[in-house]
């Protein structure tokens, strides 16, 4: 009975051998249905962690690249975000082959190869595209050129200059580096010049056009050494048309708007002081909206915010020139009753005057009619005094009377009001001539100001 058990128990063990050993038969039919004899003589004692020509100076690593779009530009983070088909060649010795076609691979079978550790600078974040699989490309050329490319999309720090926006010109960078090989272990180098970058000139972007392109080789300078370097530069120039309507125009109105207030009466303080402070606002707010789109950085000052800037300006000057002309009216109209009282005051004095004067010729004349040995009473109201030096000794004078301290009291203020009136008013003796000249300057400036402003902006 115990000989039967242990009978038993070796037969199993027997056929669980036989059953492992036919699966793993299996496996091994399957992985060599996947790699043929070609690959799997390729493979066989590769090894994926050294590099092509380890002892026998650096490998070169040819790249090209393919912009299938661009699809943000953001002012606000300084960055752009694009997809990119990168392709990179190489030469691996150990992967030459007899025959004249190339072998195309599948992108998994990357994992079983050496490739260069390429990485994009300036990337704040990357992805590689794997729907439905990810996408990669090997293909093997019978010399042992290696062929990989893959699709990208990756958003990239570009510093922007926005001194001059939105009439600005941008030029942004793509820099391909090595990570861990230095220049003495792996050379880059742009398969075609500046031909290696396609797909710019079908290019549709919403704000920009791609003027100019080109490619440019360097090295990069760390601490651990120097690694090689590939830059793609390409410059945008940003469409001004859609500010012109959204922005320039809108302001530009407002201003115009704010110059009918010169046509109506200064009489009608409710109508210009509704037009100079309903333009103001609607200024402002056209102001905020236009700085939502754009970074909230002190050391940009952009050519948009001066122009809002003159806009503003003169659209306040035009309701502070309203404020003016009425306070000039008031002044003058106050001036006038003074002047008016003033002259009044004159004309009495100088009537007086000559009432007095005709008085005093008249008593000269009947005392000259009289005796010379009859003395004469002296009138209560003059006193006479005797001229030592006359020949007669006898003939009388009149002394004059001080002047009166309140006339010249009132000459005083009248000439300080005067003055002041003058002053004030810009030496414009009517008031409502302030709108006349408003009417020519405020236009006759605007027009300077945006001259000079559209030339410096748009040439220098």
């Amino acid at each position: 009975m115990a000989f039967s058990v242990s009978g038993g128990t070796v037969f199993t063990i027997l056929l669980i051998s036989r059953l492992l050993e036919s699966s793993m038969l299996n496996a091994e039919v399957k992985e060599g249905e996947i790699l043929p004899p070609t690959i799997q003589k390729l493979m066989k004692g590769y090894n994926k962690y050294l590099r092509p020509f380890f002892d026998n100076g650096p490998v070169t690593v040819g790249m090209s690249l393919d912009i299938a779009s661009i699809d943000t530009i953001s002012e606000i983070n300084m960055d752009y975000t694009a997809t990119i088909f990168l392709r990179q060649r190489w030469t691996d010795e150990r992967l030459v082959f007899e025959g004249n076609k190339s072998l195309s691979l599948d992108g998994r079978l990357v994992e079983l190869l050496w490739v260069p550790d390429t990485f994009i600078v300036d990337s704040k974040k990357s992805f590689l595209h794997d729907i439905t699989v990810e996408n990669r490309l090997i293909r093997i050329f019978p010399n042992g050129t290696v062929l990989y490319a893959l699709r990208i999309t990756t958003t990239v720090a570009c510093n922007m200059d926005l001194t001059k926006y939105p009439m600005d010109k941008q030029t942004c960078t793509l820099q391909l580096e090595s990570w861990g090989y230095n220049i003495n272990d792996v050379m880059f180098y742009w398969t075609r010049g500046n031909e290696s970058v396609s797909g710019l000139d079908t290019l549709q972007l919403a704000q920009y056009t791609v003027e100019d392109h080109y490619t440019s080789v360097s090295e990069a300078v760390y601490e651990t050494g120097n690694y090689p370097k590939l830059v793609f530069h390409f410059e945008l120039k940003r469409s001004i048309l859609y500010f012109i309507l959204e922005t320039y125009v809108p302001s530009s109105l407002l201003v115009v708007l704010s110059w009918v207030s010169f046509w109506i009466s200064l009489s009608s303080v409710p109508a210009r002081i509704c037009i100079g402070v309903t333009t103001v606002l609607t200024m402002t707010t056209l102001m905020m909206g236009a700085r939502t789109s754009l970074p909230n950085a002190n050391c940009f000052i952009k050519a948009i915010d001066v122009y809002l800037g003159i806009c503003f300006s003169f659209i306040f000057g035009a309701l502070i020139e309203y404020a003016v002309a009425h306070f000039c009216t008031l002044t003058h109209a106050d001036a006038h009753m003074l002047m008016y009282g003033h002259h009044m005051h004159d004309f009495e004095d100088e009537m007086n005057g000559i009432v007095t004067t005709i008085s005093t010729h008249s008593t000269r004349a009947k005392r000259r009619k009289e005796p010379a040995a009859t003395p004469t009473p002296a009138p209560t109201s003059l006193e006479l005094t005797v001229n030592p030096s006359s020949p007669s000794g006898s003939e009388p004078k009149p002394e004059a009377s001080p002047p009166e301290p309140t006339h010249w009291c009132i000459t005083v203020l009248a000439t300080v009001r005067k003055v002041l009136s003058a002053i004030y008013c810009c030496r414009i003796e009517n008031p409502h001539h302030i709108d006349n000249y408003s009417r020519v300057t405020f236009p006759l400036s605007f027009v300077m100001v945006n001259l000079l402003y559209w030339t410096y902006y748009l040439y220098f």
